[in-house]
């Protein structure tokens, strides 16, 4: 049986095979940082939970999106988050190098920070 998140992965592989293999290079790069996260399909992307919801990555016509929940609490001294909403910060990959170059892995610890801080178990 296929599941949702398979779905979504083999659909966007159809439609652009370099947004797909950026997908799916986040999700390598979540289970690597926080192996304890879970996946869920929800709003069009694949949310990351562990405990808490504290990122998800969206796949756009030109660029992947790593939203992180609470990256308005996070400090960025590197200047890579985008957005100014109440709560989300989000950092815009177009290639695989702009994972490292953009430090997800960095984000990624401190969203999960970010979400257990705003809220504790």
């Amino acid at each position: 049986m296929t599941t949702p998140i398979q779905t979504f992965l083999n659909d966007l592989h159809f439609l652009d095979v370099d947004r797909a293999t950026l997908v799916e290079a986040v999700r390598a790069k979540v289970g690597e940082k926080v192996p304890s996260a879970t996946e869920a399909m929800k709003y069009g992307g694949i949310l990351f939970s562990a405990g808490v919801v504290f990122c998800g990555v969206f796949a756009y016509r030109n660029h992947v999106s790593v939203e992180f929940a609470k990256g308005a609490h996070i400090a960025d001294p590197h200047g890579f988050l985008e957005g100014g909403g109440k709560h989300r910060r989000h950092l815009k990959l177009r290639s695989l190098a702009d994972i490292e170059a953009k430090r997800l892995a960095h984000y990624l610890e401190l969203a999960l920070a970010a979400a257990r801080q705003a809220d504790p178990q």
